[in-house]
């Protein structure tokens, strides 16, 4: 049953005495918000559900851990506080405010609170766009642009990819992580070795 059926029958056991007021409140504050598993420190609450259910888009749960399992929304949050300087928190933010915008234009409802179909296809539909519409890739697809700012998206993409593979279980389960490589062997002959790497 979705949220009009269910005024509707309400009304109707009311004796259709359901006020406007009332109707605009259920309408608009009856879907549940999802969970934080975190306190935000930089974020306001409902930015954080936006910046979590994004970087589960981006990096979701499979046979290892998504980007909320790792705590990915709670690094870029104090990433942001302690690290970021005040110009581009307010960049961050700016660009947080319009993807919220145009989601709430294209889907009819807060980011956080659309259908997970729906945020995953605004996601790849937003990253799509910014990426056909970006001058600043470089030959490799990495933006050097000095004078373009980069789109709100790739910045959250790149910190949640940053998050997640600098936390344990993105360092350790998901890319190959050898502590010491290989065993010592002190007496080799260099035509043997050849060239040694540093890891």
């Amino acid at each position: 049953m979705n949220r009009r059926e269910a005024i509707e029958r309400a009304a109707l056991v009311l004796g259709y005495a359901v006020t406007g007021p009332a109707l605009v409140g259920v309408l608009n504050g009856c879907s549940p918000k999802p969970d934080l598993n975190y306190k935000p420190v930089f974020f306001s609450e409902d930015q954080a559900r936006v910046i979590s259910e994004l970087t589960e888009i981006i990096l979701p749960k499979t046979t290892t851990p998504g980007a909320k399992d790792v705590g990915v929304p709670g690094f870029i949050d104090s990433l942001l506080k302690e690290v970021y300087s005040p110009q581009d928190q307010e960049s961050f933010l700016k660009g947080l405010s319009e993807f919220e915008e145009k989601a709430k234009k294209e889907l009819g409802d807060d980011f956080s609170e659309a259908k997970p179909e729906e945020q995953k296809a605004f996601v790849k539909k937003h990253h799509d766009e910014e990426l056909s519409n970006a001058k600043g890739l470089g030959s490799w697809g990495w933006w050097s642009s000095d004078t373009e700012e980069k789109p709100f998206i790739f910045i959250v993409k790149e910190l949640t990819l940053l998050g997640f593979f600098t936390s344990q279980v993105g360092a350790t389960e998901v890319l190959q992580y050898n502590q010491v490589p290989g065993p010592f062997q002190g007496c080799v002959p260099l035509e043997k070795v050849g060239k040694a790497w540093a890891t």
